[in-house]
């Protein structure tokens, strides 16, 4: 049985007075939630456990559905497209495993708060261990989904090499925007509950706007707008080292860039209403 807080003594209490500003309190959420790894790692154990309760396969459900769709969807989409299938699948597998992360992170981070409304009302923990639970919950999934990615390395003979460490980063500065994200919606989620089907809605066009499925190159010299797109370029920075090709010139820079203003932005919210979330979910 996993201990969800620590006691506070009266002379602990005492301390805390006068009551810190609402930055400082917001920095320490995030700062003690991401000291107590062993606790929002258990409790994304945890979550997959109980999801997956009674299978025999477990989280690689998920890895043979996504298998499936890229054996139907590559030699189809291979010759509407024009592609070679050698160089298409991998981009198509690699495309899809990533969107799948990054559509989870985003609807699952909707309901970071609402789904633990039990918790937070009656356990005083820091909201941010709810965040990173999100976050690693959908990273070991992540992980799961991998394993295809040794297969089509050896079957379409892509060469690795040091690119490989760009990919690592990649996937780093996709979990602090999972982190942000989750907050962000997180909060906006607890006090609207029309923002759920709001960023349904948004996922289900977004993934036919970005190029998880079809090749950059058919946009022609309208090119560089699908560089400049978020979602790429998240994309962008894991499936190409990992395919043997060149990152984007944009990729990095805007994703950083994305990451920065998306960190500052919600760090605000946080801070502003964080004191607001256990009364709104």
């Amino acid at each position: 049985m996993i201990s969800l807080a620590e006691p506070q003594s009266l002379e602990e209490a005492v301390a805390d007075w006068p009551r810190p500003s609402r930055t400082v309190l917001a920095w320490s959420d995030l700062a003690q939630g991401f000291s107590r790894s062993w606790m929002w790692t258990a409790l994304a154990v945890q979550d997959i456990r109980l999801r997956y309760r009674g299978s025999v396969l477990g989280p690689f459900w998920m890895t043979i559905s996504t298998f499936v769709m890229v054996i139907a969807m590559g030699f189809i989409y291979a010759h509407l497209f024009h592609t070679d299938t050698r160089s298409y699948m991998p981009y198509l597998t690699m495309g899809l495993i990533v969107w799948q992360l990054i559509s989870t992170l985003i609807t699952e981070g909707c309901q970071t708060f609402l789904a633990t409304e039990t918790v937070i009302q009656q356990v005083p923990i820091p909201f941010s261990i709810h965040v990173y639970r999100v976050v690693c919950r959908n990273f070991i999934v992540f992980a799961h989904n991998l394993v295809i990615v040794p297969i089509g390395l050896v079957a379409f003979a892509i060469p690795l090499d040091w690119h490989i460490l760009e990919a690592a980063a990649g996937c780093v500065v996709l979990a602090v925007n999972g982190v942000w994200v989750c907050i962000f919606l997180g909060t906006l989620s607890a006090r609207f509950r029309d923002i759920v089907p709001i960023v349904t809605s948004f996922l289900q066009v977004a993934f036919f706007l970005t190029p998880v499925f079809w090749p950059i190159e058919a946009l022609g010299i309208y090119r560089p707008l699908a560089e400049l797109n978020p979602l790429f370029t998240a994309i962008d920075v894991i499936r190409a080292p990992l395919i043997g090709v060149p990152v984007a010139p944009y990729s990095w820079p805007v994703l950083l860039a994305a990451t920065v203003l998306g960190c500052c932005i919600t760090f605000f919210l946080f801070a502003r209403y964080r004191g607001r979330i256990a009364y709104w979910v």
